[in-house]
């Protein structure tokens, strides 16, 4: 039979699977329950498997140093304090090392900031096997606070559960769907929002964003899929997410800038990148002026805020150009003039661009004799090896809008490649069967490595020398 397990009554414990390798406990008796302290704590995920989400303060005298932590919620009960204080905790299950054995204990979470000791052992915490020696303490092998240092929680950090928004209003479609399955896959709670039942609070000190008549929680990311019809409203949203700190993968400037066709092509040629020779002018006195800039018939004629192929319409003769263009400013509508490449033949590059990186490329041929190749209008997709200048022409537009997530849609001319739209929403669904890649997933990688920090640490106060 072996020995029971000593304990005194203050002693180094280590909670690993919520990243915390050491903390020093109170061991007493006298308490029930074990409580662990906890900040900004905040429930998440489905309603019948709910997670919380807090951080964790291990070292008293550096309240600068916080770890983020996340466990599923196995129970919330009310817990009556010393001083006689009731409250409602949340309760948790974790795996507790102590010297060389480790076991499962349940926790409540509750702030313990103003107290000495960050965990206190109640009774229920030990077995039968555990002896408590209440006039000795550290009887088991004592840890350090230095296992904190930032490499060393990297190594021992678990991956925590990250709490995301899906800005859409098609939950039903392919990349909506991905998505979401994708996150969950990975023990996520994926959220979809529909972006036009969002509203906001303005104010100085606490700005807010509100959905369905409550204000929506802390999301550690979120994934904007705004449609072109409602990209000021969408973009405005984005912005008071940017002021609230949450990160968003694409950020409202870049949205807005690439979703304005003339608003990209000067952005693009602010940077120098490839794409076909653009005119626009407000005055219809300009026309003849307009189409000779661009170059002989044939044309493309396009609409500001064209998306998916609407709005694009190819000239064939100077009498057409000059048609669709008086059709257009009879309807108030803004447009810009292009040269259309011929060469191209029908068939564009769509380059995904993740975190400044092509993560696949295809090529998409246009159905029948029309000239657009999107894949809505029944063009077909292959997967497509690019060259290095390709590459590099579509990382450079992706980066000039800021975007960390974008299709960039390229022309083979006899000249180099020429950019044809940056879009910042790009669908899935092509893009992953006819390249085979898992780009969902790769997705992931990205918002994981970004918004996963191993500790957080505040900015302290500088200090004269």
């Amino acid at each position: 039979m072996s020995e029971p397990l000593r304990l005194g009554w203050e002693e180094w414990v280590g909670l690993p699977d919520l990243g915390l390798p050491a903390l020093k406990a109170k061991v007493d008796t006298g308490a029930k329950t074990s409580a662990l302290h906890a900040s900004d704590i905040e429930p998440f995920g489905p309603s019948g498997k709910p997670k919380v989400r807090f951080l964790m303060h291990p070292i008293p005298s550096r309240p600068e140093l916080a770890i983020p932590c996340s466990a599923t919620i196995i129970d919330r009960r009310e817990v009556t304090s010393s001083n006689g204080d009731t409250e409602l905790r949340y309760v948790i299950e974790t795996e507790m090392s102590v010297g060389d054995q480790a076991w499962p204990v349940e926790l409540t979470l509750t702030d313990r900031g103003t107290m000495q000791y960050r965990m206190l052992l109640g009774r229920q915490a030990f077995s039968d096997d555990v002896v408590v020696m209440p006039n000795e303490s550290f009887c088991q092998p004592q840890l350090s606070y230095d296992v904190y240092s930032s490499a060393k929680v990297r190594e021992v950090a678990p991956d925590r559960a990250l709490r995301i928004a899906v800005m859409s209003r098609e939950p039903m479609s392919y990349s909506t769907k991905r998505l979401v399955s994708e996150g969950e896959t990975r023990g996520h709670t994926v959220e979809v929002i529909d972006t036009l039942r969002c509203y906001m609070t303005l104010n100085a000190l606490s700005p807010e964003i509100h959905y369905d008549g409550k204000r929506l929680p802390r999301y550690d990311a979120v994934i904007p899929r705004v449609g072109a019809s409602i990209t000021p409203y969408g973009t405005a949203i984005i912005r008071q997410f940017e002021t609230i700190g949450t990160w968003c993968i694409n950020g409202s400037d870049g949205i807005t800038a690439s979703r304005d066709k003339l608003h990209a092509h000067q952005v693009l040629a602010r940077q120098k990148i490839g794409m076909p020779t653009t005119a626009f002018a407000a005055s219809p006195k300009d026309t003849a002026n307009l189409m000779n800039l661009v170059g002989s018939a044939p044309l493309i004629v396009k609409l500001l805020e064209s998306t998916q192929g609407k709005g694009v319409v190819l000239a064939e003769t100077k009498k057409a150009a000059e048609s669709v263009i008086s059709a257009f400013r009879g309807l108030r509508a803004n447009f810009l003039v292009q040269n259309f490449v011929k060469e191209a033949a029908g068939e564009d590059i769509r380059c995904l661009v993740l975190d400044g990186r092509v993560v696949a490329s295809i090529k998409r041929t246009s159905a029948g004799g029309d000239f657009r190749s999107n894949l809505h209008l029944g063009g077909t997709a292959e997967a497509v090896r690019i060259t290095k200048t390709e590459r590099e022409t579509a990382q450079r537009a992706a980066k000039a809008f800021g975007l960390g997530f974008a299709g960039v849609d390229l022309l083979r001319a006899s000249d180099g490649p020429k950019v044809l739209e940056v879009n910042s929403s790009p669908g899935l669904e092509g893009v992953e069967k006819a390249s085979k890649r898992d780009i969902a997933g790769a997705l992931y990688d990205m918002i994981e490595k970004r918004v996963r920090p191993t500790p957080v640490r505040k900015a302290r106060a500088s200090r004269a020398v």
